[in-house]
């Protein structure tokens, strides 16, 4: 069997979005904190390669700053793919995580990978989104993704073959970038 092409990722998680804390917003489009973006556009820069294809998710938490990179920071149009957008929490989308029904919750957490929001999606189905997205991205090329938690976390687990039942026990920040590059010997986390 052949050894896989070399490839190189950089996750950047969306800016600060301007919400009540607390509130699930998941597939929701949201609102950013502008201070923040502009923080992230003077500092991402000179950690991010050049040339890099540059993907974005079509929510505008992410196209906004991946706009931003392309306008300040020499990177070429951000190419937006669905593949890319949060998980959807279906009908948790805008309400309070506390005032969720417990009994849902409670499902939700005692089955992490399968549990299906009413009208949302699982874990696994997101962890196939993103394992879709990495298969079709050309090999030898740098991708800059700007993207979610939530698609970072499960590919921090697809990537690495990690169990998707430890989904959200890795902290990914606003604005953190996840480095990941594949050589002949597998995938390897840089930062």
């Amino acid at each position: 069997m052949k050894a896989p092409a070399p490839l190189r990722i950089w996750l950047v998680r969306h800016p600060r979005p301007d919400v009540p804390e607390g509130l699930c917003y998941g597939a929701t489009d949201v609102p950013i904190v502008d201070a923040h973006l502009d923080e992230l556009l003077a500092a991402l820069p000179a950690r991010l390669p050049r040339p890099a294809d540059l993907h974005s998710s079509p929510l505008s938490r992410c196209l906004r700053l991946a706009r931003g990179l392309h306008a300040t920071a020499g990177f070429d149009a951000p190419r937006v793919d669905p593949l890319l957008r949060e998980m959807d929490f279906g009908a948790w989308e805008g309400q309070r995580w506390r005032d969720l029904p417990r009994v849902q919750i409670d499902a939700w957490r005692d089955d992490l990978a399968g549990y299906v929001p009413p009208r949302g999606e699982s874990v696994a189905a997101l962890a196939e989104r993103g394992r879709a997205f990495v298969k079709a991205l050309p090999a030898g090329r740098d991708a800059v993704v700007i993207t979610h938690a939530g698609v970072i976390q499960t590919l921090l687990r697809v990537l690495f073959e990690r169990p998707l039942s430890d989904f959200g026990s890795d902290r990914i920040d606003y604005g953190q970038v996840v480095a990941l590059r594949r050589d002949t010997h597998g995938w390897t986390r840089v930062s």
